[in-house]
Order: C-alpha cells, then structure tokens, then sequence
C-alpha cells in the first residue's frame, strides 16, 4: 500500500469516527444541559457543555480529515498531516477554557451560597445515561484512533474517558446531595470536574506539543541503528532525525558505505537500509538514507543537529 493509499484510508477511519463521535455527543448534550437546567445541577450542566466541547472537537476532527487528505504540494511539500496535531493542540486550549469557566463559576455560586438548590432526579437520571452513552463512544474512539494510529482520536478517546470520570464524580455529588440535602456538594463537585478537565487538557497539549517540536523517544532510535546493523555492508548510522508527521514517521540518516563500492552497489545498501528501518517501525512515512564513505573524517564532526549510537547511550545532544 503505498504512502497515499493509506493517508486518504487514515482520513477515512477520522471521518468515521468524527461523525460518530458527533453523533453520540450531541444527544448526551442536549440531554445533559437540558435537564441539568430543569433538575438544577450545575455540576450535570457543566458535564452537558464540556459533551458540547466534545461535539466541537468532532466538527474539528471532520475538518481535518478533509485537510490532511490532500496530497502534497508546492506549499506543503510534507503533505498537511500537521493539521491533525494543530488541531489537537487547539483541543487542549478548548477544554482547558471549558474546565476554568466551570471552576469559576462554581466557586463565585458557593461564595455567594445564593442558588445551592438540590438537584432533582433529572439531573441524576441524566448522569446515569451520560455515563453508559460516553462508555460507548470512548470504546469506539479508541478502537479507530488505533486502527487509523492518530493521535487527535486517542485523545478524544482520553477525553471522552474523562469524561466518564466526570460523570461518575457528578453522580457521587448528586447522591451525597440528597443525602446531606444540601447543595453545595454539587457546586463542589463541579469544582472537581473543572480541574480534572484542565489536567486532561494539559496532558494532551504536552503529547500534541512533542510532535510539533520533533520530540521522539530514544528506543526509536536504538531500533533504527539495530536496523541498519542488519544490513551487510552499512555501519555508522549517524546525523540521525526523527520526526512524527500526524502518526507517521519521517526519517534521515547518514550511513557509511565502503569507499571502493559502486554507485550502485552502495544505493542498493541503502535501499536495503531502508527496507529493515521499515520492516522494524510501523508508519513509516518517508526514509531520507545519505551515503558517506567509511573512514571519513568528516563524518565525525559536530554539526549540532541529529543522533548516533553513542548519543542513545547517554544523554542526547
């Protein structure tokens, strides 16, 4: 399958599971702030408007699909696979917005103690359907962000998990508010909701802020080298980068070669270099591999840029 046939076959699965998403996150909204309203539970109104978030993120997740589909062009000569980690990038900021907004609102309500009504059995019956609905969507989430590897589905698949616990954390309030009939437990679970939602919301922003500034792990690395190990007649993998472009993987290398080969003898190296690269990393978007001839000096000097076999064994330059 080559590097087309699987970008447009990746926008395909977010399609799908963008509209699934959509879907299933509209009704639960609309259910969740309508009778959150009605029952007077801020903390299920709150849980209604970060599903509405949720609804936003699919309408963002259809618009990508569309942008990353396209082919490369003299603008974007790496194709538009950036977009997808922009727009989780863009993920984060929403629901870090959404769970500070639900934070202040509460505290201004307990400090005010001016409408810490009970809620009612809507709002209860509405968190009990939230929770079976978003259990679904999560495991549907997961399921296409793995199989199309985009990491903007499994954060919404972590988001949606979230989203589970913010429910059941609704629930435990509403329950000890009937209880201790009073309802500042409500207010102070909504409190809890927010911040868990600005921690899932910095979480995501680090994982979507590591691949835009080319940050990749060292095994990735060590697996390269073993790669070009295997192949007969490579050696110094050096001035190595890694970098993901929307799941997928761009690669340079330097390799030494034998000074005394052919053109095309020390190509047919390379190739095979990159045949093993590929066969040992999954989503592999394009392999970059420059021949050097061993022995060299050249090869060894510092240009500040890239990694050997000897950076991966301590700290990275």
């Amino acid at each position: 399958m080559d590097k087309d046939t699987t970008i447009e076959k990746r926008a395909q699965i977010i399609r799908l599971a963008s509209i699934t998403a959509l879907a299933g996150n509209a009704v639960l909204s609309v259910l969740k702030i309508v009778l959150g309203l009605r029952g007077g539970s801020l903390a299920v109104l709150g849980d209604g408007i970060d599903s509405a978030v949720d609804v936003l993120i699919a309408v963002m997740s259809l618009t990508v699909a569309g942008v990353i589909s396209r082919p490369a062009d003299e603008d974007h000569p790496w194709g538009h696979g950036r977009a997808e980690t922009v727009a989780t990038a863009l993920l984060a900021c929403t629901l870090f917005f959404a769970g500070g907004q639900l934070i202040l609102s509460s505290v201004e309500k307990l400090v005010v103690r001016s409408e810490t009504v009970l809620p009612s059995a809507a709002a209860l019956a509405a968190t009990l359907i939230s929770i079976a609905g978003k259990l679904l969507l999560v495991w549907s989430q997961y399921l296409f962000g793995k199989k199309a590897n985009s990491a903007m589905l499994k954060a919404n698949a972590k988001n949606m998990t979230a989203d589970v616990v913010i429910s059941c954390t609704v629930l435990a309030g509403l329950l000890l508010s009937h209880v201790f009939k009073t309802g500042v437990i409500d207010l102070s679970a909504a409190i809890l909701v927010g911040l868990w939602v600005i921690r899932e919301a910095v979480g995501i922003f680090l994982e979507a802020n590591a691949e835009l500034m080319d940050s990749s792990g060292k095994e990735y690395y060590r697996t390269v080298f073993d790669a070009v190990r295997s192949v007969e007649g490579a050696g110094n993998p050096h001035r190595t980068r890694m970098r993901r472009i929307a799941g997928l993987w761009d690669i340079d290398i330097d390799i030494e070669v034998d000074s005394e080969l052919k053109l095309r003898d020390a190509h047919q190296i390379a190739n095979r270099v990159e045949k093993a690269i590929k066969e040992r990393i999954e989503g592999v978007y394009d392999i970059m591999v420059h021949i050097e001839p061993e022995g060299d000096p050249a090869n060894f000097r510092d240009e500040g840029f890239g990694l050997s076999e000897k950076n991966t064994n301590g700290e990275l330059k």
